[in-house]
Order: structure tokens, then C-alpha cells, then sequence
């Protein structure tokens, strides 16, 4: 099916669909799935996130994500810190262990996806992720 003949939501969706099958081949070897991986990305870029924003961001339920995080923090990979504000929520932090595994998933990660992306052009790069940006804004 061609992009001008399919329905764009499905078309999207193909794509995530099949790159989170070709990441999660690779995130095999360092044990860990897409959504453990995207916080484990998440909460070194912005330490503190709360397991709601971290559900928010994986699009999953809290329970889901609180699950998922107790499989890290299991690891040696997150803990969880008391908020400084808000008793009921913990703030989660990435633990040495953990920015140790995610460096050497992030590399392994950046050249599959260099691999998908190889037939494309700079410019078709950019504006792909450019289109993708905008989309995500646009849905808010």
C-alpha cells in the first residue's frame, strides 16, 4: 500500500509497529524492552520524572508503567526518591548500573536505527522528522 492510498493513522502505525519489533531485537541483548529502555532515555535526560509522567510519555497506565519501573528498579537500574513536595509521589532516578546499561543500549539502538534509515536521503531525514514532530504537537 502507497502513503497517498492508505489511511496516514495506519500507515504510522505500521511503521511503529515494525521499528519497535527491530529495536526490541536489539534491546534483547541488554535485557531490556522498548518502554524500559525509553525511560531508562526519559529519566536521564530529565531526572525526578514522576511515574505518571514517565506513563504519559510510554503510553501506558500508571499501573503498567509502575510495573515496568519495578522491573528496573529490581535491576539496579531506577530508584525511586520521595518528593521533595508531594508525599505520594516518588521522583525516579537512572542509578550508575542503569546509565552504564542504557549507553550501551543507545549505541546498539543508534545504529539499527541508522540501518532503517539508510535509504533515505539527509534532507528526507530531516523532514521526515520534522513531519513527526509537527503531527505530535499538532495531536496535543
Amino acid at each position: 500500500m502507497h502513503a497517498e492510498g492508505g489511511s496516514l493513522t495506519f500507515i504510522v502505525r505500521k511503521v511503529w509497529l515494525n521499528m519497535r519489533a527491530a529495536i526490541g531485537e536489539e534491546l534483547k541483548e541488554f535485557g531490556l524492552s522498548t518502554s524500559q529502555y525509553a525511560t531508562l532515555m526519559m529519566t536521564a535526560a530529565q531526572p525526578g520524572m514522576s511515574v505518571a509522567d514517565i506513563a504519559r510519555e510510554v503510553a501506558s497506565t500508571r499501573q503498567a508503567a509502575n510495573e515496568m519501573i519495578g522491573g528496573l528498579e529490581k535491576e539496579g537500574l531506577i530508584e525511586r526518591r520521595p518528593h521533595p513536595t508531594d508525599r505520594r509521589t516518588h521522583q525516579i532516578q537512572v542509578t550508575e548500573a542503569g546509565m552504564r546499561r542504557y549507553a550501551a543500549a543507545r549505541v546498539a539502538v543508534a545504529r539499527r536505527e541508522a540501518e532503517l534509515e539508510a535509504g533515505l536521503t539527509p534532507v528526507q531525514r530531516k523532514a521526515i522528522r520534522e513531519w513527526m514532530s509537527g503531527i505530535a504537537d499538532a495531536c496535543h
